[in-house]
Order: structure tokens, then C-alpha cells, then sequence
């Protein structure tokens, strides 16, 4: 069905007027004969055949544009009425107004029509409308549609209003929104969906579908997630920009695979009727709100006119027959056992859901509170259960089974009364269903004595506790069931009397248990005690016994109760636990001691100061700081000497890892970059050399290093770096970290080349080289670090041994590892 046509202002029914006699211009413009099974169509046959293609899409047409027109009148026809309510005018004089006005305003009378129903009902089309014009301009469309440039969104809506009210199925309802409103939008097929007294789906209208794929989806039983169902259980508007790509099985995802979806629940007075969903054949771009407002709009017209229509078939059978429903539920929940609340929808002003009303509480009922059903029975929901609003959202699951009609089972649900302002909980099981309009809460407080026992079997299971009740004047022993698992007997066999328990435990034991029995039994007094069981399957099993007198009115004991216990795992852990703090303890002494050689060694190799240098014009000041803790010691070395050239060698490194393995490894490569320092390498090949030694002579040690040689004379400094910081120059107020040279770390392959730089240094400059312990945080990344390093540096001081002493007092490192500095300052 296409939009009304429009010709001068008025509604065009088309060249041969409403109700056409189609079916006699058909019959005129087929031919006589028709061409024999196998013959080739000749040219006339084709000829005649096109004509009556035309022929019929022609007729087709005027059918859509008579339609259109009837609708266009309806609209006209409503808006004379509201003038001839507001001026009290005859129809006539009605009829005259409009025409004027139209002309005034240049409008056609059906965009004016339309304009008075908005401005007179104030509802949601006309509020989508509104919003819609004031965000966008009309889309443009065919000439004398009514999308077409002179109409207007208002147009489009009501006429997709008036047809879908004069509509008698919803065929037709979806017909007409997809032509009058939702073909403008880009929409390309429109389906309606009905909900079902079990929670199912039926598709009752459908345009732009082929009959093959609605026959498909005719029907979509419960707990099928589908587009529709997510807007039904959602109880929201659902937008798809791809259908595809959500993975969401709907009606027509074949023809159109990638197009968008928006899927919107069609409802009033709280209750969903059912779902209108649109298709669009392309991927769904976001959408104004105004956009939103109008789909909004078009749901709640469907919403209604689902309503209004006759109910749909359907197999189940009525729930009572006949009666007149509140009525017949009231019936069928007194014939239930649990207790159950008839609950009916209670609207507001404007038609919205805001409390359920109770009508009628069942024979059965018991009240959380300790209330008679009669205080009840009645009443609105929320006034007599407040707490329900609350978070046992209780309310909210209620609200949700009357939208869309799929029951909800919880079982140990907290029902909270007010009884006297003072709040009283319980437990319950829950279940919750929509029957017609009405609502049945039905719920079970839990027994608190069952829940207890249930309770108690749980925790003697769990704990492997068996109980036991022995009556000392008939001999009767009852015993559970656990505790016949526990002495490995059947539960036909009889019970093991206390008198007889001696014979069934270690010989080592029975003393332990003549004692205990003796303690209970004649001296009345409760005990507990372990021992030994001895099964007849062979099986040896630790048992704690625990037991009291029940003493009678003249103060004879006339019964003991207790419980055994399994305490073979508890054993068992106590001897593995033994056993494994005695093995800790030595591992600890061995730890404690391998810690104390490696930190003496480490010491005699590493003192925390050097004595000067005899280096002129050049101070020379170390600081070593070792870890706090013993089992931290590390790899961190120094190294400050002068060599038979009267240069200086300065050097810091860090040997991965800690212990008595990086100690060692420091000393290695320590000692070997002396040996190599005597041959006048310079730094760079001094460092190449040293990384052959870490890969080829060490147990596969890795390092990091940086090297200088100072030569006095000239006050230059040549350095390289191994994976380490650069060092840091002090000069004048000012600090900054020397080039990042490349050079990778020691021992990480067989052969390296390390980048060289030279510095000349100017009376009063001071240079830092340090391992990572001075500046290292858990929560700081290394470049906040080096900063706040620098930052330290800068600050002045009276001598270098002073800016050395500052830089380790105020060092910020978290990580309780070694620290090395070596500071040179040119006098």
C-alpha cells in the first residue's frame, strides 16, 4: 500500500474512481488463446502479455491511490469536525474554513487537516511530530505521494494513524505503517508481533516479507532468543546496526543479511502486547532522536490497535472456562496448597503501570509479617509490602511477568515485611505468572526447622562427624548413618555398644578409652578423647569421640549422646606438617649461613667506602650500599683505580640476579676488566672484551655495565655503557644524564661492538655513574626516576663525598636492592 495521492489540495482517487472494476479490465486484455505448450512465443504474444502487465500494475496502482485517497479524507473529514467543535460552525461553513486557511498558508488541506488533529489531541504522533520537524526538514519524495516535497511528517503519521485504526486486521496495520511512515525513514519491510499466554511469539502482520519466509516464522515458541524476543524480555528498544554482525536470528535475515534492525515493545498500561520490528536493507546508521520519537510513536499506535483487535487462537486451552476472569483465578488459587496473591494491574492518570492491586489472597495465605489475609486482601502492593520496592527487586519481577508474560521461579528469595516500622525477613521460594490480566505471586516460607536438619545432615557429611544416642537402661543405640560409613559396618548390622568400643580400637588405645568411658559413664561427666579404629576391612582410621550423660529427674544417667569424628586427614597434615617444619628449619639455617658467606664475600670484595685516589686534579669518591635484606645480596660492583698510564678506570656494573651465583660473577668480571684495562684499550673494546668473557667464561652470567677512562692531562673522559644508565654530569646548577650510547648487555651473545663517547671536562664539573638500586621504584617508571635523580644532583654541595652522602640519603628506591656510585669532580 502506497502513501495517498495528492493532486491540488485534495485526494486523488485516480482516473476510474474508488472501487475500479479491476477484474473486467483484466478479462478485456486477455487474449482469446493462449500459445501451445511448446510453441515459441511469438512477437504478438509477447506484445499482449506486456500489455497486460501494465495493464494490471496500472489497475494495481489505482487500487493503492484509492486506498490512499479514503485515508486522506478520514484525516480531512476529522479535522472539519474538530472546527466544527471549536467554532460551532455547520459542516459546510466547516468544509469552507479549511479550504481558506489552506490557501493562507499555502498548505494543502490534508497537511492543515493534519496540523489541527496534532495541535487538538497532544499525543505522542504529535509529539513526534514536532520533534521530527524541528530537527530535520521533510524528506523529499515522488511527486503526489503524500512523502512527497509539499508533505509533512505529520501527514505521514497520521494518515498511518487513521489507516491502521480503520484497519480490521493487522495486516493491513502493517501494511499502512510501513507505507505511510516507515518507507521515508529507508525502511524497507515491517513485521508485528503478537505475545502468547505462554510467553510465545506469532507473527500477526507483516509488509515487505516475502509469504514464504512469514509462513517460516508463523510462529516462535518460548525461550527462543530471537530480535523480537530481546525487545520482549528487555522490555526496550533495540537497535541493530547490522543484524548480521549481533548473530540475532530474525524473520527476513536472509534476503536482507547486513541490513539494520530496530526492534521496539508495543505496549500500554504496563503489559506488552506485542513487538514491532522494522528492516532496513542497508547497515543502520545512529538515528536522531527525533528518529526515535517517531518509531516510539508508531509502537505505541500498534500497541494499541493490537489491543483493540480480537484476541488470536491459540491451542492452549482457557485457563477457566467462561466467568468473567479475577473472578475464576480467586477460584483456582483456593484450591491451592501455597499461599497466593491475585494481583490486578492499577493504572495512573495517564494510563501508566504504578502498583498492582491484591484481589484476593487465598485460603492458604501466610503473611511474612504474621498478618490475616483480610489486612491484605485489597489493598495496593506496594502499601502493604513496602519493602518490595526495595532491593529484593521483587516488584520489578512482577512488573516484568505482566509485560511480557514469561513466568519467573527463584527459589530462596528474601520476602521483607514492616511490622511496626521494624523490618522482619524470611525465606521463601517464588514463583510468579501472568494469567489474562491478572497476576498470580505465589510463595513458600521455608520450614526453619527442615532448612536446620538439612543444615546439620550437610556439616556432618562435610566434617565426617557420625552421631550417636545410647539409652543405658533398655540398651537401645541409635546411630545415623554417617557414623555406620565411619565404622565401616552395614546398616542392618548392629550398633557397637560404649561398653564394647574397647574391642574395637588399638591395643595401644584401649586404656585411653577404658578411662574415657569410666569419666562418662560413672563419674557423669562429659569427655572427649582420640583414638585408633580398627575395621574389619583392615582399614585404620584416627577417631575423635565426644560424648555427655543425659541425666535423668533423681540424677541417674539414663542416656549418652555424642558424635565420633574422622581426624585421620587432620592426623595425617599434623605428621606431614611435622616433618616438614623440621625440614624447613634446616633449610633456613642452611639459607641463613649460605647468606652470611656470600655477604662477607661480597663485603671483603666491596667495601661501603674507598680511600682516595692519588689522581690529580681529579677527586675521586664510592659509595656502596648493600641490600637490607641477606637473601637480597646481589651483583653490584665498583671500581676506581688508576692505571700504569696515570689514567683513571671508573666503572659500575650490575650481575643479574642474586645470591652466592652473582657474587661470584661479580667478581669475575670485576677482576677480569682490571687484567684488561692494563693493556690502554679504550672503553669501547674494553667492554667487547668483557662481554667475550661473560658468554664464553661464566655460567651463562648477564650484566650490565658502564666504563670510563679519565685521562688528567687533557680532562677528557671516554665511556661506554653495556645495557647500563648513563652517567649523569653535574655542571654548574644544572644536571642532565649523558647520551644513551648503544651497547647491549654482557654475556647475552657471543660477540658485541659498544659505542664510545668522549667528554671534556671543565673545572668544578662532577660526574655520577650508579647501578639501578639508587634510583629504582615498584610504582615509578625509570624516566621519573632518572629526574627525580636529577633533581637530587643539582641541588648544592660543600664537596663531592657531601653530594654523594645527599644523593643516597634521598633516594626514593623501593626495591631493596644494592646500590654502587662512583662520583669524580675536576679540581
Amino acid at each position: 500500500m502506497s502513501g495517498p495521492h495528492i493532486r491540488d489540495g485534495e485526494p486523488y482517487s485516480g482516473p476510474h474512481g474508488e472501487g475500479a472494476p479491476a477484474s473486467a479490465a483484466i478479462a478485456a486484455a486477455v487474449p482469446d488463446q493462449a500459445p501451445v505448450d511448446g510453441d515459441r512465443p511469438s512477437a504478438q504474444d509477447r506484445f499482449t502479455a506486456g500489455r497486460l502487465a501494465a495493464t494490471v500494475e496500472r489497475l494495481r496502482g489505482e487500487v493503492r491511490a484509492a486506498h490512499a485517497a479514503a485515508e486522506g479524507r478520514a484525516l480531512v473529514e476529522l479535522a472539519k469536525g474538530v472546527i466544527v467543535e471549536r467554532l460551532g460552525c455547520s459542516p459546510a461553513r466547516a468544509a469552507r474554513q479549511l479550504a481558506e486557511l489552506a490557501d493562507q498558508a499555502g498548505l494543502s488541506q490534508l497537511e492543515l487537516a493534519a496540523d489541527i488533529i496534532n495541535q487538538a489531541a497532544r499525543d505522542r504522533v504529535a509529539e513526534a511530530a514536532g520533534d521530527f520537524l524541528r530537527v530535520t526538514a521533510d524528506e523529499p519524495g515522488t511527486p503526489g505521494s503524500a512523502a512527497g516535497a509539499g508533505a509533512s511528517v505529520a501527514v505521514r503519521l497520521r494518515t498511518a494513524e487513521s489507516a491502521a485504526l480503520s484497519a480490521d486486521d493487522t495486516q493491513s496495520v502493517a501494511e499502512s505503517l510501513l507505507a505511510h511512515a516507515l518507507e521515508p525513514l529507508g525502511a524497507v519491510a515491517v513485521a508485528i508481533w503478537t505475545t502468547g499466554p505462554d510467553a510465545s511469539l506469532s507473527l500477526r502482520g507483516h509488509a515487505g516479507f516475502g509469504a514464504d519466509e512469514a509462513a517460516r516464522w508463523h510462529h516462535v515458541p518460548p525461550g527462543v532468543t530471537t530480535a523480537a524476543r530481546q525487545a520482549l524480555t528487555g522490555r526496550r528498544t533495540v537497535w541493530y546496526p547490522s543484524l548480521a554482525a549481533a548473530g540475532i536470528p530474525s524473520i527476513g535475515r536472509t534476503r536482507h543479511p547486513d541490513g539494520g534492525r530496530v526492534v521496539v515493545p508495543a505496549g500500554t498500561g504496563g503489559r506488552i502486547h506485542g513487538v514491532l520490528e522494522i528492516c532496513w536493507a542497508r547497515p543502520l546508521d545512529p538515528q536522531p532522536q527525533a528518529v526515535e520519537r517517531q518509531i516510539e510513536a508508531l509502537a505505541e499506535l500498534c500497541a494499541h490497535t493490537l489491543e483493540a483487535l480480537p484476541a488470536q487462537a491459540v491451542s492452549t486451552r482457557p485457563l477457566v472456562p467462561g466467568g468473567d476472569g479475577p473472578l475464576e483465578l480467586a477460584e483456582l488459587a483456593d484450591g491451592l496448597y501455597d499461599p497466593v496473591l491475585v494481583l490486578t494491574p492499577h493504572l495512573d492518570e495517564e494510563g501508566r503501570l504504578a502498583d498492582f492491586r491484591i484481589r484476593h489472597a487465598n485460603a492458604h495465605f501466610q503473611d511474612p509479617a504474621g498478618r490475616p489475609r483480610s489486612a491484605v486482601d485489597g489493598a495496593l502492593l506496594l502499601e502493604a509490602y513496602p519493602a518490595t520496592a526495595g532491593g529484593s527487586e521483587l516488584f520489578e519481577q512482577i512488573e516484568r511477568v505482566y509485560a511480557t508474560g514469561e513466568p519467573f521461579r527463584s527459589r530462596r528469595t528474601r520476602l521483607t515485611a514492616l511490622v511496626d516500622q521494624v523490618p522482619l525477613s524470611s525465606l521463601a521460594d517464588i514463583s510468579i505468572s501472568r494469567h489474562g490480566d491478572s497476576v498470580f505471586l505465589i510463595w513458600r516460607i521455608e520450614d526453619e526447622s527442615a532448612r536446620l536438619a538439612s543444615l546439620l545432615q550437610h556439616a556432618q557429611r562435610l566434617g565426617r562427624v557420625g552421631a550417636f544416642e545410647e539409652d543405658v537402661l533398655t540398651g537401645e543405640i541409635t546411630w545415623n548413618g554417617q557414623l555406620f560409613d565411619l565404622f565401616g559396618r552395614e546398616k542392618t548390622e548392629p550398633p557397637v555398644p560404649l561398653r564394647d568400643l574397647a574391642a574395637h580400637v588399638h591395643p595401644d588405645d584401649a586404656d585411653t578409652i577404658r578411662h574415657f568411658l569410666h569419666s562418662v559413664l560413672h563419674q557423669r561427666r562429659a569427655g572427649s578423647t582420640a583414638f585408633r579404629l580398627l575395621r574389619r576391612d583392615g582399614v585404620t582410621r584416627h577417631i575423635r569421640v565426644i560424648a555427655e550423660p543425659a541425666l535423668g529427674a533423681d540424677d541417674r544417667l539414663q542416656a549418652v549422646r555424642g558424635a565420633y569424628q574422622d581426624i585421620s586427614a587432620q592426623h595425617w597434615t599434623e605428621v606431614a606438617l611435622t616433618a616438614t617444619r623440621d625440614r624447613l628449619v634446616a633449610t633456613e639455617e642452611e639459607a641463613e649461613e649460605r647468606n652470611r658467606l656470600t655477604l662477607q664475600l661480597q663485603h671483603a670484595i666491596m667495601p661501603p667506602a674507598k680511600p682516595p685516589l692519588d689522581a690529580p686534579g681529579l677527586d675521586v669518591a664510592v659509595r656502596y650500599r648493600p641490600a637490607e635484606t641477606e637473601s637480597l645480596v646481589g651483583g653490584d660492583w665498583y671500581d676506581a683505580v688508576v692505571l700504569p698510564s696515570k689514567k683513571v678506570l671508573l666503572c659500575v656494573g650490575d650481575v643479574a640476579g642474586h645470591g652466592v651465583e652473582a657474587a661470584t660473577g661479580m667478581v669475575v668480571l670485576r677482576n677480569a676488566l682490571r687484567g684488561l684495562a692494563v693493556t690502554g684499550a679504550g672503553p669501547g673494546q674494553l667492554l667487547s672484551w668483557l662481554n667475550s668473557v661473560a658468554h664464553h667464561l661464566t655460567a651463562h652470567v648477564t650484566a650490565t655495565a658502564v666504563c670510563g677512562i679519565y685521562d688528567p692531562e687533557s680532562r677528557t673522559l671516554r665511556w661506554a655503557r653495556a645495557g647500563h644508565l648513563p652517567p649523569v654530569l653535574v655542571r654548574g646548577s644544572g644536571a642532565a644524564d649523558l647520551p644513551l650510547l648503544r651497547g647491549l648487555l654482557l654475556g647475552a651473545l657471543a660477540e658485541a661492538e659498544y659505542e664510545e663517547a668522549e667528554l671534556r671536562l671543565e673545572p668544578g664539573d662532577t660526574v655520577l655513574m650508579y647501578t639501578d638500586g639508587l634510583v629504582e621504584r615498584r610504582d615509578t617508571s625509570v624516566h621519573d626516576s632518572v629526574t627525580q635523580l636529577l633533581a637530587t644532583a643539582q641541588l648544592p654541595a660543600d664537596c663531592l663525598e657531601r653530594r654523594l652522602d645527599l644523593l643516597l640519603s634521598r633516594s626514593k628506591s623501593d626495591t631493596d636492592d644494592d646500590t654502587c656510585l662512583v662520583g669524580v669532580q675536576v679540581t
